[in-house]
């Protein structure tokens, strides 16, 4: 489902036009954005949870057989609810 169509479905189940759907998910999108930047977790009970992890450094092997230095990162992580779980089943 690309963010158009599910705009169309949110606006469609709301009775909200698309253009104040559209507005309320790009501050939405933004809102999770900037927590995950603060390193903060953004819980939606029932659906899931974004959760900022720490990966650590490692080495890795290059196809070429060189071992390369991978420095330590912050990744964003997304922790599916358990009805979101229990819908998909």
């Amino acid at each position: 489902m690309t963010k158009t169509e599910l705009v169309r479905v949110a606006a469609a189940k709301s009775g909200a036009s698309q253009k104040a759907v559209a507005r309320i998910l790009d501050a939405v999108l933004e809102a999770v954005k900037e927590a995950a930047a603060r390193g903060d977790r953004v819980s939606l009970p029932g659906f899931g949870a974004f959760v900022v992890v720490t990966q650590a450094a490692r080495q890795v092997r290059s196809p070429k057989g060189e071992t390369v230095d991978v420095p330590a990162r912050k990744a964003v992580r997304f922790r599916a609810g358990k009805a979101l779980r229990e819908a998909v089943k």
